[in-house]
């Protein structure tokens, strides 16, 4: 999506209504900076508010995510492009959310191995070792969660019984037995346990 053909679609509408940016805000309850940053193509409406924002300057959810007029000839192409778009969008997002996951999880365990290798290089043997031991671990292994968390968010885990795309909670992601990001889960579809291959796209 073109955000600054967008925004400039949302400025030429508001401007046909009669409506300043301080009263489009004041209708949607939002501070005109905001719309200030739509109109300029710095960030999009929230979804929470774009129908009613399409209500007010009376064009559809097609119309604003094109960014311009659409007739009804055009309408059936322009949800498809439309679609594709926010396919891409959501994958690139998955792939960014991913490479995040593996860059927490490799820094976190590198500092770990070496934040140990120091320890038991320098420090004499005895309860401060131990103590200096369990903080590293809590220190880097506490980004490993939400590494998880980040893990959970994208895609979905394929089921290697039946192939139906699982989308477990954190907390049954946690508990499962896991060998890098495939994980031992219980399939609600065939109600079998079984190593279930991580995949981005849901």
């Amino acid at each position: 999506m073109d955000q600054i053909k967008i925004g400039k679609f949302i400025a030429d509408c508001r401007k046909q209504k009669g409506l300043t940016q301080m009263q489009l805000a004041e209708k949607l309850g939002i501070t005109d900076k905001a719309v200030s940053k739509w109109e300029r193509g710095i960030a999009m409406p929230d979804s929470s508010i774009m129908l009613e924002l399409c209500d007010i300057l009376s064009i559809s959810v097609n119309e604003l995510l094109s960014g311009e007029e659409i007739n009804v000839e055009n309408n059936n192409q322009k949800n498809e492009q439309l679609l594709l778009e926010m396919a891409k969008e959501l994958e690139k997002k998955n792939k960014t959310i991913w490479n995040a996951m593996w860059s927490i999880m490799t820094v976190s365990i590198i500092g770990l191995i070496g934040g140990i290798a120091i320890v038991a290089f320098f420090m004499p043997e005895g309860p401060w070792m131990l103590v200096a031991i369990f903080t590293l671990c809590v220190v880097f292994l506490t980004p490993c969660f939400y590494a998880l968390k980040l893990e959970v968010s994208v895609g979905a885990y394929k089921c290697q019984n039946c192939g139906h795309e699982i989308v477990p909670t954190y907390m049954q992601a946690l508990n499962a037995m896991h060998r890098g990001t495939t994980r031992y889960l219980k399939c609600p579809k065939c109600n079998r346990r079984t190593w279930c291959k991580k995949i981005l796209k849901k």
